[in-house]
């Protein structure tokens, strides 16, 4: 074993499995997670429990570790307060022994016809206590203040006037759509996370901790020592494998950005680009096939369609995106001549590639089988088992007990906090289906922009993004889902180009100033300034800002259409972003330092890509003509170099 080896193979085998968290707490967390583990396990390979009591016990279990994880003691730095975090397990407990016991009575009960015992208000009413507690603990305030707006409005409606006014909701008729209706907490994204983000995430973990996901990575760093800028598409193709793991773009930059940004910066590209490069093609890493993260998953569950369709639309859209930045970033290197360094500079060094691909054979069987008709549950859990199975072909990655734990209380731990936010998200969805908040926004968006669909889009978009700033992707895509889903369909848009519209900008919004979360965490690694850094990545990814209009006009690129359709539609799109690129870069052929210059390449894109007929025709040949020019121009310039 080479020191590098051993190196690494000390780092992954820590003395401790978390030195942070006391002993008697972990051991308290690895009990709930494994009882998490077989209870999952029961549901999903050997009786499936009706959703009444699964579902909240999954979600009990979820809140119990995250309680453990983040208990209020860290917070305050009182050790006092334990107390008050026995309290929440306690009823936290009680509460899933509710649902156990009243199973036949909730079973069979009649929503809206059969009484509110006491015992069923006090645990809806728990239940929400303890979901906001966990919400403000582990997702911040904004969603918190979010939910909190909500709550008030389902109580005061009434005192409202004008088009958000409605009939409002007593104490009873709210804690019973809460807990006891499929509307409410225990609804479809709750329902989603029980039934496939569990194991999913289980199985990316495993995935990771048995070799997989470092496969993936030195996959794409593997192109930092052949081509110009070869560092920054190392980082896209890195980025976005592991990001379609991951599906959080902060924890994909810290994850990939250790390595590939310093290699950026000793390639020659600055700190500010460095940064903005990997919070770009770890951002989209959520919208990359064939897993796309969690978002996806639930998308399928909201539409009622496969989780397969979904992942086949997403795939010429993704490939835009990264083709995109792979583009900007060549342009970059050819204008500012980083094809010059040294190789040894920037060579980045692991081990060899070719004999550790078996490592990826999981990956590959569970979107096989996803493909070929199994379910999300039996997919996942076999390819977390033959994750294990194939990490004991090799020493350095071979399952043993503390890597197994460790693996699993990672897995466990990320279930946990997506539990959260689609819990807490069902709060929002109740209320919106009970007080049709979505069928009189939707009147109020198309009083604004008349029957101007750009316009009623545009309004959607600035709505998404604001959620997407403020919240977790998953928690911004469920409510732009029920806030704006129903306007766009309801202008003649289908449920899934419509869905992938909001799903996007919700996604980008991660690298969207002012609140730009995955650029200032790639800026802290780089030691750039994290609001050049921000708007630069803001820029760079201009291209993901016209694309969902591009599906929602022209739904071929989602494979919506015939495959004459969809080709054509493709080629426009791609020789649009390569004018698109050549803008944002300011190179095509040649560095392009005019502002002018720049902005023609930009109208020529947009002339492009606008699903008109007319102004594709008039962008491609007024491009033909630039392109041509600035060909002969870089020409006679390396013409001069060589006299």
């Amino acid at each position: 074993m080479s020191k590098i080896e051993e190196k690494n193979e000390e780092v992954q085998e820590p003395k401790e499995i978390n030195p942070k968290i006391s002993k008697t707490r972990l051991s308290a967390i690895t009990v709930l997670s494994v009882s998490f583990l077989l209870f999952q396990l029961y549901i999903g390979m050997y009786k499936p429990l009706p959703s009444i009591v699964s579902t909240p016990v999954h979600l009990c279990l979820a809140l119990s570790i995250t309680f453990l994880y983040k208990p209020m003691a860290q917070i305050t730095g009182k050790k006092w307060t334990w107390l008050y975090d026995l309290f929440l397990l306690a009823g936290t407990a009680v509460t899933a022994i509710y649902f156990i016991t009243n199973l036949e009575r909730l079973q069979y009960r009649v929503m809206m016809v059969d009484p509110m015992l006491s015992i069923d208000l006090l645990c809806s009413v728990w239940m929400l206590v303890i979901i906001m507690e966990a919400v403000r603990r582990t997702i911040g305030m904004n969603l918190f203040i979010f939910i909190s707006i909500f709550i008030v409005y389902a109580f005061l409606g009434q005192k409202l006037t004008g088009p958000l006014r409605y009939s409002g909701m007593n104490w009873k008729q709210f804690a019973e759509m809460l807990t006891l209706s499929t509307d409410g907490i225990m609804g479809t994204p709750l329902i989603t996370s029980v039934n496939s983000l569990f194991y999913f995430l289980l199985f990316g973990a495993f995935f990771s901790k048995c070799g997989g996901g470092q496969v993936l990575i030195d996959l794409g760093m593997k192109l930092s020592d052949k081509t110009a800028g070869g560092p920054a598409k190392a980082s896209v193709v890195s980025s976005g494998l592991m990001g379609m793991i991951s599906g959080s773009a902060v924890a994909n930059v810290t994850t990939t950005g250790v390595m590939t940004i310093p290699l950026m910066k000793k390639a020659g590209y600055t700190r500010e680009q460095a940064g903005a490069i990997e919070a770009i093609a770890s951002t989209g890493g959520q919208i990359m096939p064939p897993i796309m993260g969690v978002g996806a998953f639930i998308m399928a569950e909201m539409i009622g369609v496969s989780y397969a369709k979904i992942a086949t639309a997403a795939i010429i859209p993704a490939l835009a995106y990264y083709g995109s930045i792979f583009l900007l970033v060549h342009f970059l290197a050819k204008k500012s001549k980083l094809e010059n360094r040294g190789k040894e500079q920037v060579k980045y060094t692991s081990a060899p590639i070719l004999p550790r691909l078996y490592q990826l054979v999981p990956i590959f069987v569970v979107v096989g089988m996803i493909f070929k008709g199994f379910s999300l549950t039996r997919s996942a859990l076999f390819g977390t088992t033959l994750a294990i199975v194939v990490s004991m072909f090799s020493v350095e990655t071979r399952m043993n007990g503390r890597r197994f734990m460790e693996a699993l209380l990672d897995g466990i731990r990320q279930a946990g906090q997506i539990a959260i936010p689609t819990s807490a998200c069902g709060i929002m969805i109740g209320i919106v289906v009970r007080s049709g908040v979505a069928n009189k926004l939707t009147k109020i968006i198309t009083i604004i922009g008349g029957s101007n669909i750009v316009i009623a889009l545009g309004i959607a978009m600035l709505g998404c993004m604001l959620l997407g700033m403020a919240l977790p992707t998953v928690a911004a895509y469920l409510i732009s889902n029920i806030l704006f889903c129903p306007t766009i369909i309801a202008l003649g848009i289908p449920a899934l180009p419509a869905n992938m519209f909001i799903f996007y900008f919700g996604v980008i919004a991660q690298i969207t100033p002012p609140v730009c979360l995955a650029s200032f965490t790639a800026a802290g690694i780089a030691g750039a300034n994290s609001w050049k850094t921000g708007w630069l990545a803001f820029t760079y990814a201009f291209v993901s800002f016209i694309t969902p209009y591009i599906f929602v006009f022209q739904p071929e690129i989602l494979l919506m259409g015939t495959a004459t359709q969809t080709v054509t539609t493709t080629i426009i799109m791609t020789i649009g972003i390569f004018f698109l690129a050549g803008g944002v870069a300011g190179y095509m052929f040649v560095a392009i330092d005019q502002i002018w210059e720049r902005a023609l390449l930009f109208a020529i894109a947009i002339l492009i890509i606008v699903p008109e007929s007319v102004t594709s025709v008039i962008g491609m040949s007024i491009g033909a003509v630039v392109a041509f020019m600035l060909f002969m121009k870089s020409r006679k310039d390396n013409q001069k170099i060589v006299v």
